[in-house]
């Protein structure tokens, strides 16, 4: 099963040639996917009333959806910065998650939502709309709330997860050539 990527009008994702798209994901719309960044089995990324940005070397894992809206609604695009780990069945929605940002397995993002640079969402939270993480702080919960202050180590666990999905990325893509 090849990944489903296809316009809408005149809005056409953009894929960097390095990027990983899996079987079974479906892009459409105004989505970039930049180097060396990778889209994970099953994914939804539906850009067709705002942006979708997948920064170089970010990684968005199994199952994940992410959607936007539109502007003449005060919609947002969805901006996923460089080297930032989206863990496995999240949803994003209108949405940034900056440089090295981490949202864990099963969050949720909505609109005017963001997790800073150096900050964790922790698996299962829900981030209500406009809320912030800010950098060093882990949120976490229904509606999420800061947990505690990031440990010594734990802002890097994004950026050794992002660079851990470019060579999971490459093998993946190794495997499919070899069928």
């Amino acid at each position: 099963m090849e990944p489903l990527i296809y316009a809408i009008g005149d809005k056409k994702p953009v894929i960097h040639p390095s990027a990983f798209i899996a079987p079974g994901v479906v892009i459409c719309g105004d989505v970039e996917v930049h180097e060396d960044a990778s889209v994970w089995y099953g994914s939804v990324l539906r850009g067709d009333t705002n942006k979708i940005i997948v920064g170089k070397g970010s990684n968005v894992q199994d199952g994940t959806v992410i959607h936007v809206d539109a502007p003449q609604w005060g919609g947002l695009p969805t901006i996923i910065g460089a080297n930032a780990l989206i863990g496995h069945k999240c949803m994003l929605h209108g949405a940034t998650v900056e440089d090295g940002g981490f949202v864990g397995m099963c969050a949720t993002m909505l609109d005017g939502s963001v997790v800073e640079t150096g900050a964790m969402l922790a698996a299962g939270a829900f981030l209500s709309p406009k809320k912030r993480v800010p950098a060093g702080e882990m949120w976490a919960g229904m509606p999420a709330r800061k947990m505690r202050d990031m440990r010594e180590g734990e802002a890097q666990m994004a950026l050794m997860g992002a660079a851990h999905y470019v060579e999971e990325a490459r093998s993946h893509r190794n495997a499919m050539e070899n069928l």
